[in-house]
């Protein structure tokens, strides 16, 4: 057996569009890279102390904690010049389709723009904020969580000829959707119940330890 059978197949991270009604899936973008580091800052949801010296709610919380995932990527064409028969596309335009994929999430399409100016020149629409699909930010199975894109930043480190770029870093802001956002019976809602449960279940597993490594023969 060599020793390449016995390499473990890398998972990559990556986010995923479907339709917010359906969950039909629309769109898979694998990151090429998966970044070194993930930030992640949970924000609790407690609720407000009480006005005239109540002190029941000091250990209330109103809902799921907020969180919020921030991750920088790198892309790079090198590799994929070296190969222009291959890789044509890399040729011809370096990083822009990947990095167009990665803008199209926080843009509405060209169609849909046009669409909804005629309707509403006609008469026949009501100006209302444009829906977007669902985005889903995957890191393992066990971490697929409903997301709306907060900030969004993109360097272009080198170009090739044409100024096409071909190595960049992308940073991604993103704001976990909770069931408060999304409702329980939404394909969104049900994934972060999912999520939630898996994080339930993992924390189960640790054992509790004994008070006397905190230095405590008991707790008062």
């Amino acid at each position: 057996m060599s020793s390449m059978s016995s390499t473990p197949r890398l998972v990559k991270g990556g986010i995923v569009t479907m339709d917010p009604v359906t969950s039909a899936v629309r769109n898979v973008i694998a990151l090429q890279y998966n970044p070194d580091t993930l930030t992640r800052t949970l924000q609790i949801q407690a609720v407000q102390g009480g006005q005239d010296g109540v002190r029941v709610n000091a250990l209330r919380i109103r809902g799921p904690a907020v969180e919020t995932i921030k991750i920088e990527a790198e892309l790079d064409a090198t590799d994929q010049l070296e190969f222009p028969k291959q890789f044509p596309n890399s040729v011809q335009f370096g990083l822009q389709p990947q990095l167009s994929q990665l803008e199209m999430l926080v843009n509405p399409t060209v169609a849909t723009l046009m669409s909804d100016d005629s309707m509403a020149n006609q008469g026949t629409l009501e100006i209302i904020p444009l829906q977007q699909a669902l985005t889903l930010f995957i890191w393992s199975k066990s971490r697929v969580v409903p997301v709306r894109i907060t900030d969004f930043s993109i360097t272009e480190e080198a170009f090739d000829p044409n100024l096409n770029p071909i190595r960049a870093k992308v940073s991604l802001g993103l704001r976990v959707l909770n069931v408060d956002d999304l409702g329980f019976d939404s394909p969104g809602g049900r994934l972060f119940m999912t999520y939630l449960g898996n994080k339930q279940q993992l924390a189960a597993k640790m054992t509790n330890v004994a008070s006397s490594i905190l230095g405590l023969g008991s707790l008062p």
